[in-house]
């Protein structure tokens, strides 16, 4: 059976099936855009104009994506609904809420929960306040492993095989302080590991800085980070640390306690 390559062919040269032009149309908005033009949704997913238009309008038709009054396009309610369900990330959104209500009312600072998701950190939910420094993170969103607190710290507890393939495709800069060198990166892991959390300061956005732990399964493995994100004015990082900590522990435990470490293999 032909495995699928780009969205325009298949590994064997032939063109792609409906279905497989329909993931490509929806896999278009998984990069971060919110909103995409139809324009935009036939260059991601490499379709001709009017293949587009057509597949675009029957999925809006359906509930599946949601055109906007600027004419542009967003994941529709029905999608989101769908999506929702996905066992494991739900379960451990769902755990995790209290821990991170907990975080955000002792420090007022934006709250993230984060997987590894491909060579990307997958954010599953975010709290923030009104007083809270912006970030570009939001729920579904996923960023680099290197430049992030919460990727830091699914990079370091990967295996050694995950993190190389990682730096092999390159380490982009996003701020002058963004760590692109592997041999700096390779340290900063060592230490993560080390200290068991990480920080970052105006690595993926000037003028904020990061905290993160690690969540473990009951077999001690991580499959999922949790931050706080602050501005980097003032921040002192060193009375964040034990609260992150201790709700990043307290998380484990719940997940320990739900389910041991087997439900959780989708996520580790």
């Amino acid at each position: 059976m032909a495995v699928a390559g780009r969205a325009g062919t298949t590994s064997a040269g032939r063109p792609p099936s409906v279905a497989g032009k329909v993931m490509a149309i929806l896999e278009a908005f998984a990069p971060g855009g919110v909103r995409l033009t139809l324009t935009e949704i036939c260059r991601r997913a490499d379709l001709p104009l009017a293949t587009g238009h057509r597949l675009v309008g029957e999925l809006t038709g359906g509930g599946f994506l949601e055109r906007l009054p600027d004419g542009s396009y967003r994941i529709g309610m029905r999608l989101w609904r769908i999506g929702a369900q996905a066992s494991a990330a739900t379960a451990l959104r769902e755990l995790a809420l209290p821990h991170m209500e907990d975080l955000y009312e002792a420090t007022h600072e934006n709250v993230q929960l984060a997987v590894v998701s491909g060579h990307k950190a997958l954010y599953l939910e975010r709290l923030r306040g009104p007083r809270s420094v912006p970030i570009v993170t939001r729920v579904a969103a996923e960023l680099p492993l290197h430049s992030t607190g919460v990727g830091r710290v699914l990079l370091a507890f990967a295996s050694e095989e995950f993190a190389e393939d990682v730096i092999a495709e390159g380490l982009a800069s996003f701020t002058p302080n963004t760590v692109t060198d592997p041999g700096r990166l390779r340290a900063h892991l060592v230490e993560v590991r080390r200290t068991g959390y990480a920080v970052t300061s105006e690595e993926m956005t000037l003028g904020s800085c990061s905290v993160a732990a690690p969540v473990r399964d009951a077999g001690g493995s991580v499959l999922a980070a949790m931050s706080l994100v602050t501005r980097r004015q003032g921040a002192d990082l060193r009375r964040l640390v034990p609260a992150v900590l201790a709700a990043a522990r307290a998380l484990s435990n719940d997940v320990a306690t739900h389910g041991g470490s087997t439900e959780w293999k989708d996520l580790a």
